[in-house]
């Protein structure tokens, strides 16, 4: 299959269009890696499909991740299983050498083992292979082309902005007007992470019939739902203490942690280590804004920019370890208690 931009393959999935045994997603949009993968677990997990991730990082293969793919488990018959191939992972080889790919490097025997575990997916085993990278390997793209669902999730043009809005709002059972979405786009500056997150407050709110007043979010007798962007922000100039009263009123008022975690939280730690790694190399604002996907003037890029400076590279790459740990934890319902579980990891950032 030809590869798909984001909003393709979440129009597709809200349509109902069947799943691919196999889908990647890669791509220099962080924000929609995350959420498109979300998606698709959502579509799933309501077909009765349990939730498996595993990391490929470093020195890492495919080992682990070729084993849950072949091997059944009795807890779980259908399974969508995510493979998160970080950057760290065959770094050396680049995005754009398609010839470092073919290479006998430490790996390629783990890969082409992958790619036959694909070839032989049934109908009660999904993958999604969540890359963090712009390109798919050549190898594994043309795999992939075969029989899955390459999906890029690049920096989305001006126009397609809207229609961003519209297919966020559809996922949470609202009702959005052109108007409506015109308002989210010019408010938030194209930032697709603010948008989503003022619609899941939105959602909070809603009338009976599924439409929203985005305007009274901002008016003084709206209902203050605490952004996480207010949080991170908050504990790095207001105090832990603060920082956990804002997340207690978000989840009094209804936020799911692990929406909160998944969305919001790791996109924020990670936009933040982005950034620090850039400022360690002496990159000026723009060239970050830039690397983030987001306008120079964006308040997102002022915001990344500020907490790598606060908190610091060293400790940044502490807590996106944990939180990416955290995450697959609470997904995987290993950790039960998961508000608390989200308040401690904000503890130890606040103390790393």
């Amino acid at each position: 299959m030809a590869v798909e931009t984001a909003i393709v393959f979440l129009r597709a999935l809200s349509q109902g269009r069947p799943i691919a045994p196999v889908t990647a997603i890669f791509g220099p949009q962080a924000f929609l890696r995350e959420y498109a993968l979300d998606s698709l677990r959502r579509r799933l997990t309501g077909d009765g499909f349990k939730y498996r991730s595993l990391q490929i990082a470093g020195a890492d293969g495919y080992d682990a991740l070729v084993t849950e793919l072949e091997e059944a488990d009795l807890f779980a018959p259908k399974r969508l299983v995510v493979g998160r191939v970080l950057r760290s992972y065959r770094e050396r080889g680049g995005d754009d050498d398609p010839v470092a790919d073919e290479r006998a490097t430490q790996g390629a025997g783990d890969e082409t083992a992958l790619i036959g575990a694909c070839a032989r997916i049934g109908v009660t085993v999904r993958l999604a292979l969540v890359y963090e990278r712009d390109k798919l390997p050549a190898k594994m793209r043309r795999a992939i082309e075969q029989s899955g669902t390459p999906v890029n999730c690049m920096r989305p043009f001006d126009n397609q902005l809207g229609q961003f809005a519209e297919l966020f709002a559809r996922a949470l059972g609202l009702r959005l007007t052109m108007k409506e979405a015109d308002l989210l786009v010019a408010h938030h500056s194209g930032d697709l992470a603010g948008i989503a997150n003022a619609l899941n407050k939105a959602a909070v709110t809603r009338r009976d019939d599924g439409r929203i007043e985005l305007t009274e979010l901002r008016g003084p007798g709206g209902v203050r739902i605490p952004e996480l962007f207010e949080i991170a922000e908050s504990l790095v100039q207001r105090g832990v203490g603060e920082t956990l009263s804002l997340f207690d009123r978000a989840m009094q008022i209804g936020r799911d942690p692990v929406e909160v975690l998944a969305l919001e939280l790791i996109p924020q730690v990670r936009r933040m280590l982005l950034a620090a790694t850039l400022l360690m190399r002496r990159k000026d604002p723009s060239t970050i804004a830039a690397t983030l996907g987001v306008a120079p003037s964006s308040p997102l890029a002022a915001r990344a920019a500020e907490g790598a400076r606060r908190f610091g590279l060293k400790r940044l790459e502490r807590a996106h370890q944990r939180a990416c740990e955290l995450d697959a934890s609470l997904k995987n319902g290993i950790v039960k208690q998961r508000e608390q579980a989200v308040a401690a990891l904000i503890l130890e950032l606040a103390g790393a």
